[in-house]
């Protein structure tokens, strides 16, 4: 199986409007593992593993967020595998 880990950051409306915990939800129903954190300049940042498909169709749903969010970018880079424990809110 074919197994690839990114680190996503994710600018625009992505604080309190529930992000990180419909990413966590997104990430657990794709079987990702990793975790995602609010980070001090208002962006969400996610590192998440698992097969190549599923990374996929993660950032792809980051680009669009929950209802409330406003996705104005999103910065993905490929990183090496992590040694993660389910998916986590930070």
């Amino acid at each position: 199986m074919n197994e690839k880990a990114v680190a996503i950051t994710i600018e625009g409306r992505v604080q309190n409007v529930g992000f990180r915990y419909h990413t966590r939800k997104q990430a657990q129903e794709l079987a990702l593992a990793g975790f995602v954190r609010n980070l001090a300049d208002g962006s969400v940042y996610v590192e998440a593993q698992g097969p190549t498909d599923a990374i996929e169709s993660f950032v792809s749903w980051c680009h669009q967020g929950p209802t409330w969010a406003r996705v104005d970018q999103v910065l993905v880079q490929e990183i090496p595998a992590g040694d993660y424990s389910g998916f986590v809110v930070k």
